[in-house]
Order: structure tokens, then sequence, then C-alpha cells
């Protein structure tokens, strides 16, 4: 037994060291930048039984509970941490429909070798909290046929019992509310083979067990489901039965063969109603049906709303989903059908004869007013609430679409949709900027190009005129900062359209370049002089950086730099430009405009990273800058000296912001590890002291990018998040 002392000793060394990191902390109030969306909504979930209870999962982005009352999204995920990072994925979100307090999510989101093992979140408050468990393989939150499902179940008649089907190991069982997992003996070998695979970006990548589906009706209150159903993402035979609870499986007869099942719903007659495409989406899918399958007599009907056209850009089928109270309504989504444009068909006789709801719809975009010009796509799921048969629910590429007013349309009125978006931010930032004029918030993007926000509170309009999928790098003149430059990528390129781009209203309107540079795939990093008179631009994979004085009129290539260093003009003196190559820790300057530059004698470290560096120069003072440089940590240079901000251990991003008093150095905002220990962290005074500002609740898997200060409010700071879009922070 312990003494009383030694007790006491014990607990005041628990405690010192929790005492001492909450004199570290600022306290800061956080928001999301409001986009609206802007990522893949993979998945919707409602609760069976509980009115209002939805729940959405995303594939680089987290999952969301729906808030009816709010009408506002709540995340789930932002809690997880660096030791989380690429877990943000969600592969399959399951609810008990015994308990509707449970909530249950397969999160993981890359099935390469750098990514993590995969982990089953538990919930008995909503997602409030969790429990985890590890399983010993990975998932694929954001890999092909991530709009399939639900991979993960829950028997409705006994919630100890979940079932699980994985891309590569087969099917996988727990008994015990998800605490333990074992695979299936037995589960069909085709799951792990060539044939559930697909192409994907470039290799083939296991696709595997694509749903599992218990039959209520086999099963009482207490007593686990006998029959339960897989689909197989296959060509070949893909849906398989068990009549003894999963013990043994057997192919389903006289089942369609040719194409892959995403998606099987049950009707209030006890059939199923299957959704094939002939690969599992999004990239790919040329081909598909729709199949109602009858347990009753085995018997197999084929509703495909429309025929895949004999010539032409073919296309598949996303989902399918049937109303809870009248089994002869039915809605599915095409899917990559880019001619005309994707649709929802409904019908109302039980598949006999279909509308497509589309045309014959408004959409308000007052929410999202970018979005007047996204047209509805990856429509990788769809459904009827089961409390209200007027409202439907269908995801995109980009957010979720909802309607109010589905049994007015069989009447004859225009169906309405509204961007159901609030809270729900999926963006993945690639540039952030804060001028010292304008707008206090600029930003780059992937997939939806960028935004001038005038009010960061409220969805803005994308950039106008020269537009990009994405923008990748963005840069304004220090001393005139309405004239903006920027590079991005088209996921599909115009012939002749050059990626680069200037402005000189702030971001606002766009004129691309007269051309790109001699050699490079474009977009890459580019930087923008005091003036705006001369851009340096390093297209991605070139092998030089390139000088233009005329907008892409005219190339010259810069001397003295290598081809890895990244690039940053100074903030008051047009000739001067710094470089930095992440990869030997070296410094160059010019000092001439940037046609030229000179190594300076001031290496930090010698071992080679990975990290592409930020520099950030000085926004008020002329020859100085700070450099983000990974484990070399957080560099500061001055004329003729480079020196290493001691405390700092790791540097992934940095920003500089308004001092508390004019003249005074910027303040300096990291996200890094400070003391051993990562997160956002403020300097008020050069970086003698540091603050840690973020907190355990918002730690986004630990991906914090593009750390950007503003030079007009103290305090302010902005970042980007892999998933979770921007977000901006004042001290409390």
């Amino acid at each position: 037994m312990l003494s009383l002392r030694l007790a006491f000793a014990i607990i005041v060394f628990l405690l010192a060291p929790v005492a001492a990191a909450k004199d570290d902390v600022t306290a800061y109030h956080w928001r999301n930048v409001a986009i609206g969306g802007g990522g893949f909504v993979s998945g919707l979930v409602f609760h069976p039984r509980e009115r209002g209870l939805l729940y959405a999962r995303t594939d680089i982005g987290g999952a969301y509970r729906w808030m009816p009352a709010e009408r506002r999204w709540q995340p789930l995920m932002d809690w997880m941490g660096y030791e989380d990072s690429g877990r943000f994925g969600v592969e399959s979100l399951a609810l008990d429909p015994s308990d509707p307090d449970r909530l249950y999510l397969a999160v993981g989101t890359y099935l390469h070798e750098r990514g993590q093992n995969g982990v089953i979140l538990r919930s008995t408050d909503r997602g409030v909290t969790f429990r985890r468990t590890g399983l010993p393989f990975r998932f694929g939150g954001n890999e092909q046929g991530r709009g399939n499902g639900e991979r993960l179940a829950v028997d409705p008649n006994d919630g100890r019992v979940l079932l699980f089907g994985t891309r590569a190991d087969g099917l996988w069982r727990s008994d015990d509310a998800g605490a333990t997992w074992h695979e299936v003996p037995g589960f069909p070998a085709i799951a792990k083979s060539s044939a559930a695979a697909a192409i994907g970006w470039r290799d083939p990548r296991p696709v595997g067990v694509a749903f599992v589906v218990f039959d209520p009706a086999s099963g009482s209150t207490g007593s686990p489901s006998k029959t339960i159903y897989a689909g197989v993402s296959t060509k070949e035979t893909s849906l398989y039965r068990s009549h003894d609870g999963g013990a043994s499986w057997h192919p389903v007869p006289r089942q369609p063969v040719g194409l892959r099942p995403s998606h099987m719903v049950r009707d209030g007659r006890g059939r199923w109603l299957l959704s094939y495409g002939d690969e599992p989406g999004p990239n790919n899918m040329s081909d598909g049906a729709v199949w109602r399958f009858d347990p009753a007599d085995g018997t197999w009907e084929n509703i495909t709303p429309v025929p895949r056209p004999a010539a032409g850009a073919g296309f598949g089928w996303g989902a399918v989903a049937v109303d809870a109270t009248d089994p002869d309504v039915i809605v599915a989504t095409t899917f990559r059908r880019y001619q005309p444009h994707d649709d929802l068909y409904r019908s109302t006789d039980g598949g006999r004869t279909w509308i497509a709801t589309l045309p014959r719809s408004d959409f308000d975009h007052a929410s999202a007013p970018w979005t007047e010009d996204a047209t509805p796509h990856w429509m990788a799921d769809v459904e009827i609430d089961p409390h209200d048969p007027d409202r439907i629910w269908f995801v995109t590429g980009y957010g979720v679409w909802v309607s109010d007013n589905a049994r007015a349309f069989d009447a004859g009125a225009t169906m309405q949709w509204r961007f159901e978006q609030a809270g729900f931010e999926e963006t993945v930032p690639l540039a952030l900027v804060s001028p010292p004029d304008g707008a206090h918030l600029v930003s780059g993007l992937g997939d939806i190009d960028g935004f001038v926000h005038d009010d960061l509170d409220v969805s803005q309009q994308r950039f106008a005129g020269a537009r990009f999928s994405n923008t990748e790098s963005l840069a304004f003149a220090g001393r005139a900062p309405r004239l903006m430059v920027r590079t991005g990528h088209f996921h599909d390129r115009p012939q002749g359209a050059t990626r680069g781009a200037w402005s000189e209203d702030g971001g606002r309107t766009w004129k691309a370049f007269a051309t790109e540079p001699p050699d490079g795939e474009g977009a890459g990093q580019i930087t923008l002089a005091a003036d705006g008179e001369r851009a340096i631009w390093r297209p991605r994979n070139g092998e030089h950086h390139w000088i233009t004085a005329d907008m892409g009129g005219h190339w010259q290539q810069v001397e003295g730099l290598p081809k890895t260093a990244v690039v940053e003009a100074d903030r008051i003196d047009e000739g001067i430009y710094y470089g930095f190559d992440a990869a030997t820790g070296k410094l160059y300057v010019s000092g001439n405009g940037g046609v030229a530059f000179r190594e300076v004698d001031a290496a930090v470290g010698e071992v080679g990273d990975w990290h592409r560096a930020e520099i950030r120069p000085h926004p008020w003072k002329t020859g100085e800058a700070w450099i983000a440089a990974s484990w070399r940590g957080l560099l500061h240079w001055s004329p003729g000296r480079l020196e290493r901000v001691p405390g700092v251990d790791n540097v992934m991003s940095v920003g500089l912001g308004k001092p508390a008093k004019d003249g005074d150095a910027p303040v300096l905002f990291v996200f890094g590890e400070v003391r051993g220990q990562r997160g956002l962290y403020r300097s008020d005074d050069g970086g003698r002291r540091w603050q840690r500002i973020d907190d355990d609740a918002r730690r986004f898997g630990g991906v914090v990018r593009h750390v950007t200060g503003d030079p007009r409010l103290h305090g302010r700071v902005y970042f980007g998040t892999e998933g979770r879009g921007i977000w901006y922070g004042d001290p409390q």
C-alpha cells in the first residue's frame, strides 16, 4: 500500500505538467471560412426509427451528423490528431437500428504502403465521443468504389453483431458491438481476388465487398438475423447470401452478371433493389443497370430507368432508394452520364415507368453561390427520408442537395432543390494569402478553384475570368496588393489553355497568361515582385525557374537556382527575391530583380527533406524573411545572417501577422512541433516565447497547412486543412 506522502508526490508529479501546459495556451475562437461543401459526400445514412437522425460520410473530410432544428451539419472527427493522419476518409458508416445513440465509423483513407491501418470508431452518444478498435489492414475511404455501400452493417435484431466488408481481406465480424473483430471463415474467395479489383488513377486497386445487409425479417428482437447478403464488386457472380447467420455463404441463383453491384436496399414487400455499374466509380463507369430481386420466389426483374445509349459515351447507375411507406415509389441516380448530364429518376409504379426529375427542377444556390456553375455529378448515393416521403437527398462530388416536395412533383409541380451544406466544409485549400489591402483573405482550392472572401462567414462566388480546377499557387505584389498571380491545374485541360493567370482587382477577375514557361507541366509555384512588374514561375516537374515581365509574353530562364528551390519576392524591394532548397537547406538571394540568384553561405543542416519549404518575407521591412524548413526548424534570415529560431523542433507552415504595436516584429504563427508537442503556435516576440493556440477538439488528423497571419488584424490567423476546409481564429 502506498504511503500518503508517496501518493501525494505522485499526484503533484502528474498534475504539474498539465498546469504548465495550460499556462502556454492562448484561448482562440475558431470558425470555418464559409464556402459550403466542395468535396465528395460518399454516403448518407438515416436512422430507420428516429426522425431527423441522419449522418454523412466523406472521402477525405470526416463524418457529420445532421442537426435538423438548426439545419446545420455537426462535424464528428475534428478531434483526430497527427497519430490518425491518413484516417480522415470514412470507408463506411453504420447505425444500430435498435439504439439510435450508437454510431460506427470505419475510418482509413488509402490502400498504399504509406497509409495507416484502418480503425473502427464506435460511439454510444451519436458521435460526441468515440472508442476505437484497430484492424490489421488498410481501408480505402478515398479509393475506387468509395461511394458503394454500406460495407459496415449492424444486425437490426441484435446490436452486438456487426459485419464489415473489406477491400482485400474478406468479410469481418464483431459479436461485442465493435470492440473486437475476426474474419468470417468460408466467405467466398472471390472477394480477395483480382476479379474484385478496379483500375483507379493508375494501377488496379482492390474493391472487395461493396456492401453488407441484414434481412430484418429473418430474426427477432434479441435473436440475431439468419439471412444476410453481401455484394462483391466483381463482374462475375457477385451477390452472396447466408441463411445461417454468416456461417456459410452461397451465390444467389439467377442473378445478373457482367456488372458490379454497388448498393442494395429492401422495400416494404421484402424485395431487394440493387444498382450496378461496369466499374465501381467514381472515376470510371460507362454501363450499368437497376435490378429487383424477390427472395420469395427467386425472381429477378430489370427495372433500369433508361438504357445505355447504343453509341457514344455510356453511363452507369449510382444508387437506388425506395420509399419506406410505399414500395412502388423508387428513385435512382445515373452515374458519369456526361451527355446531357447526370439525373435522378423517379417511379411511382414500382419501376414500370420513370420520370427524369432534374429537367423539371429548380435549384436554390443562395447558400453557396459558386454552385450555380457546378452540375450535379458523382451521384453515388440517394435517400428518401424514411420519416418523410416528400424529402429526397442526393450526394454529389461537391456536396448534398435536398428536396421537400417529391409528391407535389408527382402531381406536376417543379421539384425544388436546396444546397444543404451549412457547417459542412470539405474543401482542400492549396494556397492562402492575406493581403494588406482589399479582402482579408483570398484562397486557392482543390477542385473548385478559388475565392475572394469579402465575408468570411458567408459563401462567396468563385474567381471570375480565367478559371482552373485547382488553384495551386497564389501571390500578390507587396506594394501593389491588388495585383495578383496564380497557377493552377485543369482536370480536363481545354486545348491551348494556359495554367497561369493574373488579376488587377485583388483576385476578383483573372486573365490568362499569354504563354507558359518552356518546360514543365504547368501549375507549380509562382511569385510576384513587390511592384507587380515581374513574376517568377517554376512549373511542376520543370527543370528551371522562369521569369516574365509581361505576364507570359516572354520568358527568361532564371540563373543560379536549383530546380527544387521555392522562391518568394520581397514585399518592399522589387529587386529582391529569396530562394530556399529544402533538399539541401541552402538559401539563395537575388538582388537584380530575379534574373540571377547567388547562394548565401549560411546553409542550415545537412540532411535532405521531402517537405516543401515556405518562405514568408517581412511584410513591412525589406531584406528579411522567415522560412518553414520542416525538421530544420523555423529559420530567420536578415541580411548576412541565417539563424534557426530556438525551441521550434519542426515546422510545416509559417505565417506572419500584425503586431500589437506598429513597428514591432510581426506576430509569428507556426504549425509544427514546439518543445516536442505538435500544434499551432504563436509568438509575439520574434520567436523567444511560444503559446499554443489550437485545442484538442480541432486537430484535423494532424494536417494543418498554409498558415497565414492577417497583416491588418492583430492575432488573426488563417490555415487550411486536408478535407475540412479553411479555418480562421481570433484571440478570445
